[in-house]
């Protein structure tokens, strides 16, 4: 949502930019269950989901359909091979559309043997575009605040605030409550832009400020290329902000527990969830934090963790073996991995955990 959440995406390989963990693969390695024989503790596939994650972003590579042509054929595999009863969701673009599907599909008893994802991910796997799932403008007193949730990935909370005192300036707080279901249809950098365009209209410079930190005197001292940015910098230290606004990713337990929820009633206890995407099985880095005290998924307490990988967090969430590739992902490399475990062959740097394997 802010130049935070591209640090973040950049720093965890998220969305396109998918390569290797960079942590010690062997140690990983040793907490998965073998590929080779672990069909032995699993239920064979009758009955198949496949989850296509798309992709609407405007800035991305390559088709914002590409993971429905593995989804199909993986499809093919499964019905060819098993003559499995196979279904797979259509237009899952965000996350409340995959709910909206699973509750229909829970409707219709009974659960799947197979539950397979494909998509982007990281090492807070899978990713779809961010979409607000909850969002309220209140004033209390004399306190104003607008407040937006949304969520790309389940179980890390996109949090936007806006708050303010509605006595400071009643122009302000007027176009506030006028405006702000218009103001969080923006990008947060956007809307810090226009409100402290307004902020500028409405509050006057602390003259004395100014001129301490950037009189004419003060600027001639300066280099020509910077004098402008030091300009700005001293308006915004002089005059009296109308509004502190934050946007920073959480750990929300709950949504990350409405998302395990729904795998567990979506696959029998002795079925598996895959996840085709970037990382899933790779080892989680413990030293990059989000924004504030959290950390990723997977080195947080939720669900009992830490654990080393989402595949871990996952299998102990829901109680189902759960399966995923350590560092980069292709659509054809899922395809590949997926035949290959279902036809019990050995392979590389698959992740496969059983709930007890922690």
């Amino acid at each position: 949502m802010t130049n935070s959440l591209s640090i973040r995406f950049l720093a965890t390989f998220l969305l396109w930019l998918c390569t290797n963990s960079v942590y010690s693969v062997d140690a990983i390695l040793l907490s998965c269950q073998s590929t080779h024989g672990a069909l032995s503790y699993l239920q064979p596939p009758r009955r198949v989901l496949i989850v296509p994650l798309l992709s609407g972003d405007s800035g991305t590579i390559g088709s914002k359909r590409w993971a429905e042509k593995p989804a199909d054929k993986i499809a093919a595999f499964y019905r060819n091979r098993f003559k499995a009863d196979v279904r797979q969701m259509r237009d899952i673009w965000s996350w409340e559309d995959y709910y909206q599907q699973a509750g229909q599909i829970l409707q219709q008893p009974p659960p799947f043997d197979r539950l397979i994802f494909i998509g982007h991910g990281g090492f807070d796997d899978p990713i779809l575009n961010d979409q607000v799932f909850w969002q309220d403008f209140t004033i209390t007193g004399t306190h104003g605040k607008l407040l937006q949730f949304s969520e790309s990935q389940p179980g890390l909370r996109e949090v936007l605030s806006i708050e303010f005192n509605i006595n400071k300036n009643q122009i302000f707080t007027d176009y506030i409550s006028a405006h702000w279901l218009e103001l969080v249809q923006m990008d947060p950098i956007d809307i810090r832009h226009q409100l402290k365009g307004l902020e500028k209209q409405l509050q006057p410079l602390d003259q004395a400020c100014f001129k301490r930190y950037c009189s004419s005197e003060k600027l001639a001292t300066a280099r020509k290329e910077i004098q402008e940015s030091r300009i700005n910098i001293c308006e915004v230290v002089c005059r009296e902000p109308l509004f502190n606004l934050k946007s920073y990713v959480e750990i929300s337990p709950e949504r990350l527990l409405l998302f395990t929820n729904s795998l567990t009633s979506l696959v029998t206890a002795d079925g598996l969830i895959f996840f085709g995407a970037c990382n899933p099985g790779s080892e989680a880095p413990n030293d990059i934090p989000l924004y504030g005290e959290a950390k990723f998924l997977t080195n947080t307490t939720v669900a009992g963790g830490p654990y080393q990988s989402y595949v871990h967090l996952v299998s102990s969430a829901t109680g189902r073996v759960t399966a995923g590739p350590i560092g980069d992902s292709s659509a054809e490399d899922i395809v590949n991995r997926v035949i290959r475990f279902e036809s019990n062959n050995p392979q590389h740097f698959l992740c496969v955990v059983a709930p007890t394997a922690h």
